[in-house]
């Protein structure tokens, strides 16, 4: 029997299913550059339906702009990218809006609307892409609200709300189409440990609940275990690791001697001072720099123009 839950996503994408063998998501070769620098180069990995697949690494590693490509906000300059089996790279807009509403984001500020309620912001997508009645629609409001625990803060506007409720605000819309997948983009971001451990929660939960394939990027590595079935560390635009949690456990947890990008990722995982990351930041020859025998790159011009 369909939950009620579960009722708009049947009616919207009837009753196609996935193979359990075929990957929702896969990515083959991916590689994108701004300006000439490489920012992804030859990210390949998979992500099964129903699993929560966490992609981490440290600022500016590239897991933003992975996220954004693989929702088709932009597309990579080489390389696959595939939902449900259909490659994205090549869809024209009518398509992939298509495709986008199957899936739903969690944007890192929430994104909501702060001339709207709470309710509002929920009911924005059932409004824009169904044909629900207002009566029905409010129903579903109401369902996704519950599901995240603000339906008694409804009618607040986004203003009226703390950090974390403006997060799960944001989850509660995200899921008002009854997405197949959830993308979240730092979601712990900003937050109190104690809120964050409630989001975390309330992912997991979810998951469980509804069954969707998840995929977190994040940084928070107390989120990161909490969440995971599986994980992708990215360093400098390169996949280190495509592995089950518990191989990312056993590595945060190794002591002794490791392979070098193994090392890496331990360092990573421990938050450590000392290790290869530290190592390779202080490679930059300071004098040179300093005395212009080598001078960087810093792009052709003075920062500030004089007015007159």
């Amino acid at each position: 029997m369909v939950g009620p839950n579960m009722c708009l996503s049947y009616a919207l994408w009837g009753s196609r299913n996935v193979s359990a063998e075929q990957p929702v998501i896969s990515l083959n070769e991916v590689i994108k550059s701004f300006d000439g620098r490489v920012v992804l180069t030859g990210v390949t990995f998979d992500v099964a339906a129903g699993e929560t697949m966490v992609i981490m690494g440290g600022s500016g590693c590239g897991k933003s702009t992975l996220l954004r490509m693989i929702v088709g906000s932009f597309g990579p300059d080489t390389g696959s990218i595939k939902l449900w089996g259909d490659e994205v790279t090549t869809m024209d807009e009518a398509a992939l809006n298509t495709v986008r509403r199957r899936f739903g984001i969690l944007f890192q500020s929430g994104a909501l609307f702060n001339s709207m309620t709470i309710a509002e912001n929920v009911a924005l997508p059932l409004q824009e892409h169904t044909q629900l009645d207002p009566a029905t629609i409010d129903i579903m409001v109401k369902i996704k609200l519950e599901l995240v625990g603000l339906r008694e803060h409804a009618e607040k506007f986004p203003a009226q709300i703390s950090g974390g409720m403006k997060k799960r605000a944001g989850l509660a819309r995200a899921l008002a189409l009854d997405p197949q997948i959830l993308f979240y983009d730092e979601p712990s971001a900003g937050l109190d440990p104690v809120t964050s451990a409630e989001i975390d929660q309330l992912m997991v939960d979810l998951s469980k609940k509804l069954g969707v394939t998840s995929v977190v990027v994040t940084h928070e590595m107390d989120s990161a275990f909490t969440i995971a079935d599986r994980m992708v560390m990215l360093d400098k635009g390169r996949v280190l690791a495509v592995r089950e949690r518990e191989w990312f456990e056993s590595i945060r947890g190794h002591e002794g001697d490791l392979p070098p990008d193994e090392a890496l990722i331990r360092q990573f995982l421990r938050g450590d001072a000392q290790g290869p990351i530290t190592e390779r930041k202080q490679t930059t020859n300071y004098a040179e720099d300093l005395l212009g025998e080598k001078p960087a790159n810093l792009g052709g011009g003075p920062s500030v123009m004089a007015s007159r």
